[in-house]
């Protein structure tokens, strides 16, 4: 598309009335649509909160920390971005609050502002519009999707819409677009949906100086045509460019949603653009292979974030993509790892129904020993088990109290005043427990060496891997030759790290050190998640596809 290397255009994404409607999978779509279509797309999310970025957030309250190849710690959106449109985004797809105003007050105190008194307009204005067009330039991108975080009214949010008015207003119309997601709720006593929030929520916008040219109207139940017409209406916006997106039984039935109301069209007719095909095979297919997965597979995930499913987005993510692949139907049963340290807890009664064990990541010592008794489990009895970053380590402390005989073996994480020798786990060189916790930890992706004649191998096929990491503990080399039966199948060489082990005469028990789910897409399951469900599902689907 060189006509438009010169001057992308801009999609910004807005959202009003509540939070989680669904703004990043509605970006993630409209993005996939446009890539379908033949653009070059990077997408770009700004969030109003004053942190730095979501690293020392807790899960439990704002959902997973997704982490890009450069290492950016990031919203679970970005996570959405990647795997919709199957791109690797960066740093640049994230802003915060507290990123622009770290930067502008390090240039008032380095002087750059030669004495001028600091405003939020221009000089916060004018960083957020500077961090979309550098974003825009560095990813070469035909269309730039931009997701401003939280909804409209916000005070925080306010020199985010603000930079949009003026983003609009320098480039024009053409150039820059701006959709608007509302919620429509139900009113169950009079058995209705009501347009009257969205009507609030669009006024406010204008009040803010931005006439929205799409309204994405949310909602959980059918929307009738009256109401999407009472809407254009009230809310100043042309009949066709009010888009009904109800709630759907997967997330990825809405690209395809969104192509049968003629998205890809409409904003071409907005932002000009000329001979656009939308290809959506892809996405076809892979609702057949959704639709078409009937035989119910139960899948194990041993957490402590429990209060959010969120917490664990990708993971959930890349375990149904593995199962569409296989042609099997994902039932994820949630097992709190706190409860599971109690012998006569109920959550043995689920483990005890399930086909297989996921332990993912984590920070801190709560429910430790409950998931090392769930990797206990899993050996004993032959449960095929995952385990990703804690989850590798907690493999590692369970087979390494097993064979040595020691129950006092364990994580400096967890025990950092205890005997040395008993860390099986232990910080990673260069790193110390008096560090600051944002910003500190290993992340972003490292090259792993691949051990043939391992399930590392026979799942990746490659003799080098790369894969993305977000950790400070490491598996601790003097235990490397102690542990007969433990295959390190994975070695990142340059610091001789172990990144994948696995056991011996298991049908697979394997961890790693870094988080595959990542890389997932929902049209390609990551090797070791599909390696995982197909071994889970054998007996249940012998004909699991490959891919």
């Amino acid at each position: 598309m060189t006509n438009l290397r010169t001057f992308p255009k801009y999609i910004f994404v807005t959202g009003g009335v509540c939070s989680s409607l669904g703004k990043g999978i509605a970006s993630a779509s409209i993005g996939a649509l446009l890539k379908a279509s033949g653009y070059k797309i990077f997408v770009q999310k700004l969030d109003p909160y004053l942190n730095i970025d979501p690293g020392t957030m807790s899960p439990s309250q704002h959902g997973e920390v997704y982490v890009t190849d450069d290492g950016a710690e990031t919203d679970l959106d970005i996570g959405h971005y990647e795997r919709f449109i199957d791109v690797s985004l960066s740093k640049d797809s994230t802003v915060t609050t507290g990123k622009i105003y770290t930067e502008v007050l390090t240039k008032e105190r380095r002087g750059d502002f030669l004495g001028g008194t600091i405003q939020i307009i221009p000089h916060i204005t004018d960083a957020i519009k500077e961090r979309i067009q550098q974003a825009a330039k560095k990813s070469k991108c035909d269309i730039m999707i931009i997701e401003i975080g939280g909804t409209i009214g916000d005070i925080e949010g306010e020199p985010f819409i603000e930079a949009m008015r003026q983003f609009r207003n320098e480039l024009g119309s053409k150039n820059v677009l701006s959709m608007h997601m509302t919620l429509l709720p139900y009113l169950k006593a009079a058995k209705e949906l009501k347009t009257k929030p969205t009507q609030l929520s669009v006024r406010e916008l204008k009040r803010q100086g931005i006439q929205p040219d799409f309204i994405l109207a949310r909602a959980d139940y059918k929307i009738p045509q009256a109401l999407l017409d009472k809407i254009s209406l009230f809310c100043g916006v042309e009949k066709r460019f009010v888009i009904p997106v109800t709630t759907s039984n997967s997330i990825y039935e809405v690209p395809v949603k969104f192509y049968e109301h003629r998205i890809t069209e409409l904003i071409a007719e907005k932002m000009q653009l000329q001979n656009l095909q939308t290809n959506i095979e892809e996405w076809e297919k892979l609702l057949q292979k959704i639709n078409a997965s009937d035989q119910e597979l139960s899948i194990g995930l041993v957490g402590k974030y429990m209060r959010l499913e969120d917490s664990y987005i990708s993971i959930i993510e890349a375990l149904k993509s593995a199962c569409y692949a296989c042609g099997c139907k994902l039932n994820i049963v949630w097992i709190n790892a706190e409860r599971l340290e109690s012998q006569t807890s109920n959550e043995w009664e689920k483990i005890k129904k399930i086909k297989a064990i996921i332990v993912p990541g984590g920070f801190g010592n709560r429910g430790i020993e409950g998931k090392v008794l769930a990797a206990k489990y899993a050996r004993i009895h032959n449960i095929p088990y995952l385990g990703i970053c804690l989850g590798a380590q907690i493999l590692a402390i369970e087979y390494a109290r097993y064979i040595l005989n020691n129950p006092q073996l364990t994580s400096e994480e967890f025990d950092e005043y205890s005997d040395s020798e008993n860390h099986v786990i232990h910080f990673l060189p260069g790193q110390s427990n008096k560090k600051s916790k944002g910003g500190t930890l290993r992340v972003g992706s490292y090259p792993c060496n691949i051990l043939r004649k391992s399930i590392a191998y026979e799942s990746y096929n490659q003799d080098i891997v790369h894969e993305r990491h977000r950790h400070r503990y490491e598996f601790n080399n003097y235990f490397r030759n102690q542990l007969s039966g433990l295959i390190f199948s994975g070695i990142y060489e340059r610091q001789d790290l172990v990144e994948i082990m696995e056991i011996k005469n298991h049908p697979f028990m394997v961890g790693c050190q870094f988080h595959p789910e990542f890389k997932s897409r929902p049209h390609k399951p990551h090797p070791l998640f599909f390696q995982f469900i197909k071994i889970a599902c054998m007996d249940k689907n012998k004909n699991a596809t490959t891919f």
